[in-house]
Parts: structure tokens; C-alpha cells; sequence
């Protein structure tokens, strides 16, 4: 599932290549809105909302869409092959004289009168990197079910808007715990850590093509010490390999003490962490 800054970048690509423009063609292949038509009417603007797109239209319309697991928006010129899968996969297009977007499997996509956009978007806990972000409130709601396991708090969004597996599992092993401890076992201090250290994390990547969790001030551990390598150096990300701590490295050592990462499923989700310097229960 995209994390929040990947979905920013989305919305950034289709805000630049259909914002101000009339469209010549629009497209929804999905039964419900099959026979709407947007030709005509100008693209207002492209945000995100957390995981969620939306693409407003003169006169008072919006775009909703999520992108899930597999979902993507790509952006063609006038003259490029389309290539982001079979055309029985395209969901949307919407196009100008300039560029052409398509929608590829979005499990959700819908049309809806921009005043009521807070029906799709209204239940979101603060976005990690909207306007509307709010530390104090994503920590209360975090908190509220002191029980339930930190990676799956990590993961509802109406707690906090943007994290996917990968901040999941790069959060859990900077706050030291493993994804099945409950959240209200985690150090007074190092849960308010552990929301700001998310608001880092992803305000870092808002605008880099390759994710980095590993490098400078923003690799510290929410116990405030900086993660070190097997040999008590700090890390420095260099390698592609080295550029998440546990997401992905599956037996092959913790770039912070050598042991071999493990994963197990949480929530029908692959979760990652490192049994020497991740504390909790497992599986």
C-alpha cells in the first residue's frame, strides 16, 4: 500500500499536468459513473488527503480516488504509449492537449460534489503532511486503546493519515518495539517521540523519488540516540539496501546490531523488525 508521501507526489503530478486545463476527454470506467462526463470543465486542483486523491472540477465536482495496493496514476504525453498495464485495468482517464492521466486499477473511485468531499476523507485522523496536522491530537488518538498493537495503531488511519508497512515497520523498530506491543506499554516518553518522529520521516520523503529512513538527525531512535552498526558506528545510508532498517530485509542482518530480521504477518501485512533490538511479543 503507497505511503502518504508517495500519494503527495501523485497528487503533485496530476495537479501539474491537468490544473487550469480544460479537459478534451474524460473517461470513468467503473459501472456507477460510466456515463458521467467531465469534458469541458477545467481541473481546479489535485491534492492528497492521506492515502486519498482528490482531483476538483469546475463546478463544484471531486474526483475521489485510493489507490490501495496496486493502484497508480501515470501521466502521458500526447504522442506516449500508455504502459502502466492492460487497458482492462484502466480505471480513469482525463486528459487536455497537453497530458494525458490514467487511473490504473484503483479499487476506489468515485464522483462527488466537492462539498461533500468529507464524507470520503472526513473520518482521517491528522495528515502527516496536510495543513490540518496536529501532533497532540494523532497521540491522543493513538492512546485511546492503550491494548491494541503499536503496528496496528500505527496503521489506522483515523488515528494519523499516511503511514503504510514500510513507516510501520521503520517506526517500530526506532521506538525499540516490536509491532505487537500494546501501544499503552510503550515509555511515557517515547510515544510523543514516536509521532514526531513519524511527521519527520515522511516531511523528509515528501520529495525524494527513493525513500531514505537511515540518514542524518531523522535516524534517531525515539529514545533520542542515534541507531548504530554492528561495529558502534553510526550509520550512514549509502547502498539502496541500507536505505530502510528492518522493511523488506528479511534474514539479513539489522544494520544496527547484525542480527537477522525477521517477519511474520499482522493484519494480513507482512510486518519486519529485529528480535535483539526491537522488545514486545511475537508471534
Amino acid at each position: 500500500m503507497p505511503e502518504g508521501d508517495t500519494v503527495l507526489q501523485t497528487a503533485r503530478r496530476l495537479h501539474q499536468a491537468l490544473a487550469g486545463q480544460v479537459l478534451t476527454r474524460s473517461d470513468l470506467r467503473v459501472p456507477r459513473f460510466a456515463t458521467a462526463d467531465l469534458t469541458g470543465r477545467t481541473v481546479l486542483d489535485a491534492i492528497s488527503r492521506g492515502k486519498h486523491l482528490l482531483t476538483r472540477f469546475e463546478g463544484g465536482l471531486t474526483l475521489h480516488s485510493h489507490l490501495r495496493m496496486d493502484g497508480a496514476w501515470r501521466i502521458y504525453g500526447p504522442e506516449e504509449r500508455w504502459r502502466g498495464g492492460p487497458a482492462h485495468q484502466i480505471r480513469a482517464v482525463l486528459a487536455n492537449t497537453a497530458h494525458t492521466a490514467v487511473g490504473y486499477r484503483l479499487p476506489v473511485l468515485e464522483l462527488l460534489r466537492t462539498a461533500d468531499e468529507e464524507q470520503a476523507v472526513g473520518p482521517l485522523g491528522p495528515d502527516l503532511l496536510g495543513p490540518d496536522w496536529d501532533a497532540g491530537t494523532a497521540l491522543r488518538n493513538l492512546l485511546a486503546d492503550p491494548a491494541r498493537p503499536l503496528g496496528e495503531a500505527l496503521l489506522d488511519q483515523r488515528n494519523l493519515a499516511g503511514i503504510g508497512n514500510i513507516y510501520k515497520a521503520e517506526l517500530c523498530f526506532l521506538a525499540r518495539a516490536t509491532p505487537w506491543l500494546p501501544i499503552g506499554e510503550l515509555p511515557a516518553a517515547t510515544a510523543p517521540l514516536l509521532v514526531s518522529t513519524a511527521h519527520q520521516l515522511l516531511e523528509a520523503n515528501r520529495d525524494r523519488p527513493i525513500r531514505i529512513t537511515t540518514t542524518g538527525a531523522r535516524a534517531r531512535t525515539t529514545t533520542g540516540a542515534h541507531p548504530r552498526t554492528a561495529t558502534g558506528q553510526p550509520f550512514r545510508a549509502g547502498r539502496p539496501s541500507e536505505n530502510l532498517w528492518v522493511y523488506g530485509r528479511t534474514h539479513r542482518p539489522c544494520l544496527r546490531c547484525g542480527t537477522p530480521i525477521r517477519t511474520a504477518e499482522q493484519d494480513a501485512r507482512p510486518a519486519y523488525w529485529c528480535p535483539h533490538c526491537q522488545s514486545g511479543p511475537t508471534p
